[in-house]
């Protein structure tokens, strides 16, 4: 999470921080032009200008310039200029740290530029704006953790941008879509993206070219890979000198403290830190600041520094609160909990302990990658269903030259028609094929909780009630998620995995830890695929009771998810006693009773076969070394669906 803050900071560096060879010569030039400017338009687009370029050095007077735009704007009924006004107003607070006032005047350009659209929908002027508000409501969302709508937003951005072939722009989005990747701990892609931004950056020579160079120098730091990590320092640091931006300079400042500190050189390390609080400070950035002083507290307190120590995390806390930064407040109660621990105030180390719970337990909350993936397809999605159209359109056009008219609207009749009846006869299939599905889960689900309330009973008369309690609260989060779910055609894999995890916490009580398990999921599961619940539970069921409780000694569980040649597989594995032996004994017991789970689920992979048009397939067998059972394998191949 720390890193993930630090990461963040540059979605503003880099869609703000366009900066200027010579600031106040273009200051001083606009001032100039304001005097002998004859139009009141002209002069609401040069006080928006000034904000523009003061916002960083001069927040003041950058909302001063804004606020007088804004008048003159309304006063004569200019739109245009009233929408940028809020745009600088906007970044300005961002500045300051006001995020719930810049969000109000991100919102009120967005809708300004929207409305103008309506009536001049290619105005690159208008289409700039609106990619700048989503832009600048992607860096907000990133700023306060939120990386789902931060990424929506960026993704908005950016298709604007490249409507209008902005280059500038669309390097700046590259970078901050990079960006939101290496927070959710994509390095692979967020160095695509980190490099698809520094190819056009090189190709027109832009400013934040040394912003980029960092993010792939933290990229390589993260790799454990020094070597290149200091190489793409030492040229971001180079280029940060030729121009304006204390922000970008400031950041890389920290991430220099945190290469020696891997380094083992503390007072290098020291040094870094030091400085990049000065810069932060010095524009009045709370946001970085608050990093800073955390990284100089950690530094003390790692050297038994105590005393140095708390003021720093303390600042740092404050600092974190006033703008609502959750990830920092999450690390900088954990620093101030432990100081006063150390200090014997266990009361004072209790608060802020329970201070970083709530805060730990937020940023849990919002860990759901539902919405990061979904926009990400949509993003794809959509980008392919542009170039479709643009095709059909080239193809209607040829159409509509080579038939004659008569002959053209028969024929669209006649295929209107017909593609009606066979969209009505699929959907009535599709519809079908649904209702069957959810009669088949309807039977699960009672199969299911009839096991599990099975195993209740039998552990109450096994451990007495005192111990079932432990049993019982398990069994309940297992219930309340399998009902959460069971409404649903698909759930997530993260919540099939916890619940599999439940379940078998459940069993391992039962049966007084008779067996290990262990539950993994491959690089190439992603976190929006699905698969239909209640599916892999009744094998895990099966494995425990009819492979590992009969065996003799203990015994292991492995459940795998892994994606092989387009489909989702998963694998099911024990070392128990085998399918054979199973049997046998199931034959002679007289409890024996006829297993539905089985039945079922090969139903609902065929009637998902039927509804999808996709291959599903379930493979049993006996694991065999030597001519020995040595367990059984159960394996699953499901074709890959996503949650909508």
């Amino acid at each position: 999470m720390k890193t993930a803050f630090k990461i963040i900071l540059y979605s503003f560096l880099l869609f703000i921080g366009h900066t200027v060879w010579s600031q106040q010569t273009v200051i001083d030039s606009l001032k100039r032009v304001y005097k002998v400017a004859k139009t009141d338009t002209a002069k609401v687009n040069i006080y928006n200008q000034l904000a523009f370029e003061l916002k960083e050095s001069y927040t003041d007077s950058s909302f001063y310039y804004a606020s007088k735009a804004e008048v003159f704007a309304r006063k004569i009924k200019y739109n245009d200029g009233l929408a940028n006004a809020a745009i600088n107003k906007g970044n300005a607070n961002i500045i300051v740290g006001d995020y719930p006032e810049a969000k109000k005047q991100f919102a009120k350009a967005k809708a300004i530029f929207e409305s103008l659209l309506k009536d001049d929908e290619d105005n690159k002027t208008y289409i700039y704006g609106l990619a700048r508000c989503y832009s600048s409501l992607g860096v907000i969302f990133s700023q306060e953790g939120n990386y789902y709508e931060s990424l929506d937003n960026y993704q908005n951005g950016l298709k604007l941008y490249q409507k209008i072939n902005n280059k500038v722009s669309i390097s700046k989005s590259y970078n901050n879509i990079g960006i939101i990747y290496k927070s959710r701990g994509n390095n692979a892609k967020a160095l695509e993206y980190f490099k698809k931004a520094l190819k056009i950056q090189e190709e027109i020579g832009e400013q934040t070219m040394p912003v980029t160079l960092t993010n792939i120098g933290v990229i390589y730091f993260e790799d454990n890979k020094l070597p290149q990590a200091y190489s793409y320092y030492s040229k971001a640091e180079k280029l940060f000198k030729t121009i304006e931006n204390t922000r970008g300079s400031a950041l890389l400042q920290n991430y220099w403290g945190d290469y020696y500190i891997k380094k083992s050189e503390p007072a290098k390390a020291e040094a870094y830190y030091k400085k990049a609080l000065e810069m932060y400070q010095s524009i009045q950035n709370k946001f970085g600041a608050s990093l800073a002083l955390y990284n100089l507290g950690t530094l003390y307190f790692n050297q038994g520094k105590y005393a140095q120590a708390m003021p720093l995390a303390s600042q740092s806390l404050e600092y974190a609160n006033e703008i609502g930064a959750l990830d920092q407040i999450y690390h900088s109660e954990k620093l101030v909990s432990d100081l006063y621990n150390i200090q014997n105030q266990p009361d004072l180390a209790l608060q802020h302990y329970k201070n970083y719970v709530i805060a730990r337990d937020s940023l849990n909350t919002m860990e759901s990658t539902k919405k990061f993936d979904r926009a990400e397809m949509d993003f794809e999605y959509q980008k392919k269903e542009a170039l479709f159209q643009e095709k059909n359109k080239r193809q209607n056009l040829l159409l509509v030259f080579s038939i004659v008219g008569t002959l053209l609207v028969i024929g669209l009749i006649f295929l209107l028609i017909n593609r009606q009846q066979v969209k009505r006869r699929l959907t009535l299939q599709k519809e079908v094929a649904e209702y069957e599905q959810k009669a088949l889960h309807l039977q699960m689900n009672p199969h299911f909780v009839f096991n599990c309330l099975g195993s209740i009973s039998s552990f109450i008369v096994q451990n007495g009630t005192d111990s079932a309690l432990k049993y019982l609260s398990k069994f309940s989060k297992l219930m309340r998620l399998t009902l959460e779910y069971s409404k649903d055609p698909l759930i997530p894999i993260d919540k099939e995995i916890e619940s599999l995890q439940n379940y078998l916490e459940l069993e391992q009580l039962r049966f007084h830890d008779k067996f290990d398990f262990r539950i993994a999921s491959s690089e190439k599961v992603e976190f929006n695929m699905g698969l239909p619940p209640l599916l892999i539970q009744p094998f895990v069921e099966n494995a425990i009771l009819h492979g590992l409780v009969p065996k003799e000694g203990n015994g292991v569980i492995y459940v795998d998810f892994d994606v092989e040649n387009g489909q989702l597989v998963c694998t099911i594995s024990d070392n128990g006693i085998g399918i054979t032996k199973s049997a046998a004994i199931k034959e002679n017991s007289m409890k024996a009773h006829k297993s539905m789970a089985l039945e079922i689920t090969r139903k609902r992979l065929e009637i998902m076969e039927a509804t999808i048009s996709k291959s599903a397939q379930i493979d049993i067998r006996e694991l065999e070394e030597n001519n020995t059972v040595v367990g059984t394998r159960v394996t699953l191949r499901l074709p890959i669906q996503y949650i909508q």
